[in-house]
């Protein structure tokens, strides 16, 4: 089939992007945004008594429970899927239930990849899961709730 002739009507005006920026350009006024106003610096007067504030608060307590006695687990989870993560809270949430004073930290680092890992913060490891590839059955076959009972009878 040949291709429509084409008739000689007056051509349509073509609506792109750029010619509408155009066209509000050419309508505005030209008017300049007045500068934000700059915040004042601080004078040495000042900083100081940020720091004699800060020197007087008392330090965290939940940073001093843990450190000394081996207290802190670390929870090591990729986040490559959220299943890692659905099973890392379930375990800190156990674990803060199940011991007072423990302090559980998730993902303080960068985690490796497909990584579930259950470690004292001395280096003591409760499971070690590494370089699982999907659909993570090593990890989907264990059973949270016991593994939560044997790291509290192990810290305990």
């Amino acid at each position: 089939m040949a291709p429509r002739k084409r008739t000689a009507v007056e051509p349509s005006t073509r609506v792109t992007r750029s010619s509408t920026r155009l066209l509000v350009n050419a309508n505005s006024d030209n008017s300049v945004e007045p500068p934000k106003a700059k915040k004042p610096k601080k004078t040495a007067a000042a900083a100081a008594a940020t720091k004699e504030v800060k020197a007087t608060l008392p330090a965290a307590p939940a940073a001093e429970e843990g450190v000394g006695d081996g207290r802190t687990i670390v929870i090591e989870h990729c986040k490559q899927c959220n299943s890692f993560k659905t099973r890392a809270l379930t375990v800190k949430e156990g674990l803060e239930k199940g011991v007072a004073g423990v302090n559980v930290v998730v993902n303080p680092e960068k985690p490796r990849r497909g990584c579930f890992e259950i470690r004292q913060e001395n280096g003591e490891k409760f499971i070690s899961l590494l370089d699982m590839k999907r659909p993570f059955a090593p990890m989907k076959a264990l059973d949270m709730d016991k593994v939560v009972s044997d790291i509290l009878d192990k810290i305990k």
